[in-house]
């Protein structure tokens, strides 16, 4: 392994801030939507299929950029990703047309995607054993910092920021962070051993590793039906609880700062006690905030469950970030790591259209938060059934 230029604590900064760009841009689309739809003709089906459509390239990104990082490395791959999420940023801020926006989204989406496993992988190569959950908590916390950063930036600009300003922003950082990555990051991919069976499938799926891989998808899945739909949903929802829209800025600021302090808390409990019982209380621990959330009317009970959810929402999906990768031998730890979170995306884009759906049915606001309770319910059982099965394999 190449010497670390700076220590691990630069590395894991730099990575924090690949990760605030992610975050940065999915808060972002939402608020430049308002802006974005009438200057280009689009109706809510289009912004709808514009935002999805990012999440669609996340998918196929994590998936390729996983596979391809095991084989070729980290570093180039993350190099690439982040090149690639930062050009098609700014390609969205210059779209003139529906088409050409969604071109740009979905190229955007590949970059993010492509990152995503290889920062995992990154944080897991370079921590202590005893450190890694809290290194790669610590790493993604760039996500809702950046997402806190947008829904900040857009609060203080008013009526004045225009929507192509934000695209432009969340294009220009990661390019200026292309020369930082290449300066300071080392390349962490083990040498591969030349007898190492190459086959992905096998990695995930032999050596009775089956169960476990479908468990960890399923686990990424449900949790990130919860985390997408509150991220989308959240503010809205309070106000159509009948508060008034600064209530529901507040909810989700508090639901973003609550979930960078539960990243890190959740992380070092994980490291001291092990992931399985925490985890699976956290899950617990969600399904009763969300209930709570739909019975809640007066705003600091909102405001305290609110930031409830963040905190044990983020705190177990970061947490997750590095279970997946411990599952599957170092040749395949980002592919292992990537196939999790291309499976698991698939929850960001149920969990948003779960709750336009219900709403759409005619759901109260309170009946669209109760109606994730019982999938961080399921979660907790899957965590269980997540653990029992690793120990197995211990």
């Amino acid at each position: 392994m190449a010497r670390i230029k700076g220590g691990a604590g630069l590395v894991v900064f730099v990575c924090f801030l690949i990760a605030a760009v992610e975050g940065y841009d999915i808060q972002a689309f939402g608020v430049a939507a308002p802006g974005m739809a009438p200057e280009l003709g689009l109706g809510p089906s289009q912004i709808g299929w514009a935002a999805s459509i990012a999440m669609v390239g996340l998918v196929i990104g994590a998936f390729g950029g996983g596979w391809l990082a095991d084989r070729v490395g980290r570093k180039p791959v993350l190099l690439g990703s982040v090149a690639l999420f930062g050009l098609f940023s700014l390609a969205t801020a210059a779209a003139p047309s529906y088409e050409i926006l969604l071109w740009a989204r979905f190229a955007t989406g590949l970059g993010f995607g492509g990152a995503m496993p290889n920062l995992i992988a990154v944080a897991m190569e370079i921590s202590r054993p005893e450190r890694r959950t809290a290194t790669v908590t610590a790493m993604f916390c760039g996500m809702p910092v950046g997402g806190a950063s947008a829904a900040l930036i857009a609060r203080l600009a008013g009526e004045g920021l225009e929507w192509r300003t934000i695209f432009v922003a969340g294009g220009v950082v990661p390019l200026l962070l292309l020369p930082v990555i290449l300066l300071l990051l080392p390349e962490t991919r083990p040498e591969p051993h030349p007898e190492a069976d190459r086959n992905t499938v096998r990695a995930l799926f032999g050596e009775g590793r089956a169960a476990s891989t479908v468990l960890v998808w399923a686990a990424f899945m449900l949790t990130l039906v919860v985390l997408y739909l509150a991220l989308n949903w959240l503010p809205t929802l309070v106000v159509d609880k009948g508060h008034p829209p600064s209530e529901g800025f507040a909810a989700a600021m508090a639901f973003n700062a609550a979930g960078v302090v539960g990243s890190l808390t959740m992380g070092a409990i994980s490291d001291r006690m092990g992931w399985r019982g925490p985890l699976a209380l956290a899950y617990l621990a969600l399904a009763a905030a969300m209930a709570g959330l739909a019975a809640a009317d007066a705003p600091v009970a909102i405001l305290a469950l609110s930031a409830a959810a963040g905190f044990l929402v983020m705190g177990a999906q970061f947490s997750l970030y590095a279970v997946a990768p411990m599952l599957y031998p170092p040749d395949f730890r980002a592919a292992g790591a990537g196939a999790a979170v291309g499976v698991g995306r698939l929850g960001s884009i149920f969990g948003p259209l779960i709750a336009g759906e219900l709403r759409s049915a005619g759901a109260s606001p309170g009946e669209v938060f109760f109606s994730v309770a019982p999938v961080a319910l399921a979660a907790a059982a899957i965590l269980v059934a997540l653990g029992r099965t690793t120990r197995r394999l211990s």
